[in-house]
């Protein structure tokens, strides 16, 4: 797993002004949870870069002034019109404990139903993984060659031996969508024009009834 270091500072005050200021300053208001006591502190908003902002997993080596944490990302909150970050809260990590993480899934591999002319749509980019931390996967790789026109991976299908996916096994991770213009073509792969099927039905019936008036004179 991907491991990213972050330094961060005791905070002396709490408390919505001060968190204000902080973020002012650049930096983010933090609580590390999941230990003794929670620590609050703080650290620089640059520092999560490699964090937050990409679709990587990580392991967090935390240092606050000298203390050092192994934790994950348990909650970020952004502001819902600036995008800027808020606050973070991390998870500590013990050895022999379950914890649970987003883990990416990342699809291997030319689709030959893709290859026939279909598009292939990731519905699930990320799943909600439980394991312990030495055995959390950085990613969820899929081998998608084999799916044809209108297949699909499923969350059932997925080999889970030293981790458990908390998704329903019904969820669709990844599928190869039918185009509408193959779902047109009839068994002989011609194109079958809207209302065809129709007007040949109404001339059938028309047919039939002229017939039944003739025999019935």
């Amino acid at each position: 797993m991907r491991r990213v270091e972050i330094i961060g500072y005791n905070r002396a005050n709490l408390g919505k002004s001060e968190s204000k200021r902080l973020r002012a300053d650049g930096n983010v208001p933090c609580v590390l949870y999941g230990g003794d006591k929670q620590m609050h502190f703080y650290a620089p908003t640059i520092q999560f870069k490699e964090v937050l902002y990409t679709a990587q997993a990580c392991y967090l080596d935390l240092n606050i002034e000298g203390e050092k944490f192994e934790a994950i990302v348990q909650e970020s909150q952004f502001h819902p019109v600036s995008e800027n970050l808020l606050h973070v809260d991390f998870l500590q990590l013990f050895k022999g404990k379950m914890i649970k993480m987003e883990i990416p899934v990342e699809l291997e591999g030319s689709p030959i139903g893709v290859k026939n002319g279909g598009s292939l749509v990731l519905k699930r980019p990320k799943l909600t993984v439980c394991a312990l931390p030495k055995n959390m996967p950085e990613t969820l790789v899929l081998d998608i060659t084999t799916l044809e026109l209108g297949d699909s991976i499923k969350v059932a299908s997925i080999n889970q031996t030293d981790f458990e996916i908390q998704n329903s096994d019904l969820v669709t991770v990844a599928s190869v969508v039918v185009p509408r213009a193959l779902k047109a073509l009839d068994a002989d792969g011609v194109e079958i024009e809207e209302g065809e099927e129709g007007a040949e039905g109404e001339e059938g019936e028309e047919g039939a009834e002229g017939e039944e008036g003739a025999a019935a004179e």
